[in-house]
């Protein structure tokens, strides 16, 4: 059995893919070792998709092979490819944000199960190097987040994706139950394991499934709380936080205003 994780997989269904990774049952007629088999021959960088080429390879005690490949932390414009990802999801053509105002920010994250995997996120071009800057701290303190994928995956819907405990930031739509656009809508909000930090109100708690989150007192991973790691690499760069709002609380959603674009 041969578990490949962290790589950034090209050219299939995302949705048939848990974080990003791999399982792959070969077995393998070759008098080579079976490590340097596959870095010779299963992972073309053109089949895989793989975002690094240096690859940490371990044979674990139970046979399987575990091949990790490095993330990447980068900022890049919405190309081509992903705006046919995005057009009728996540983007619908309006006047108050292009394609030329967002950027594609790639991310590492620690998933729970503590594996390094490969994430995305679309977000405003003004808090883009922010939002790297933000990820790649949680990173290096090992905070663990669930996944992160483009809500365009869900078909843009953020009920999905909050069910998924699926990461993600710019979805351009309304504020449930008003006429007013999501700070979602602007790039410059993003919702941290929703699943596990839902968002509370007199009306009820979403999503459904993560009602026994809204006790506080839980102890679980990738709950945000006041003072923790990820509440501070956000509010210590600007951003609100949900959880700390009067009347219902969001815990898992961070935005910030930024003069000219949603303030």
């Amino acid at each position: 059995m041969i578990v490949i994780s962290g790589c950034n997989i090209l050219d299939k269904d995302p949705k048939t893919i848990d974080n990003q990774s791999i399982t792959l049952d070969i077995s393998l007629d070759t008098e080579e070792e079976p490590i340097e088999y596959l870095e010779d021959h299963l992972l073309d960088e053109k089949d895989v998709g793989i975002a690094e080429k240096d690859i940490i390879v371990e044979e674990q005690e139970n046979e399987e092979i575990v091949i990790e490949v490095d993330v990447v932390f980068e900022v890049r414009p919405i190309d081509e490819a992903l705006k046919q990802i995005m057009i009728g999801n996540s983007y619908n053509e309006n006047e108050h944000i292009g394609y030329e105002n967002l950027r594609h920010v790639m991310v590492g994250y620690i998933d729970f199960d503590g594996l390094k995997q490969q994430g995305e996120l679309v977000v405003n071009e003004a808090i883009a190097e922010t939002i790297k800057d933000i990820f790649y701290e949680l990173y290096t303190l090992k905070y663990p987040i669930e996944k992160i994928q483009l809500v365009d995956y869900y078909d843009g819907d953020d009920d999905l994706s909050m069910a998924d405990n699926n990461t993600s930031a710019f979805n351009y739509r309304l504020v449930s139950g008003t006429n007013k656009l999501s700070n979602h809508a602007y790039g410059l909000a993003i919702d941290i394991n929703p699943l596990r930090n839902p968002y509370v109100t007199s009306h009820g708690i979403y999503p459904p499934e993560g009602a026994i989150f809204a006790d506080r007192e839980l102890s679980e991973q990738g709950m945000v709380l006041r003072g923790d790691i990820c509440y501070l690499a956000f509010t210590s760069r600007g951003f609100s936080w949900g959880g700390d709002w009067k009347n219902s609380k969001d815990y898992q959603h961070f935005d910030i205003k930024i003069a000219g674009i949603n303030q």
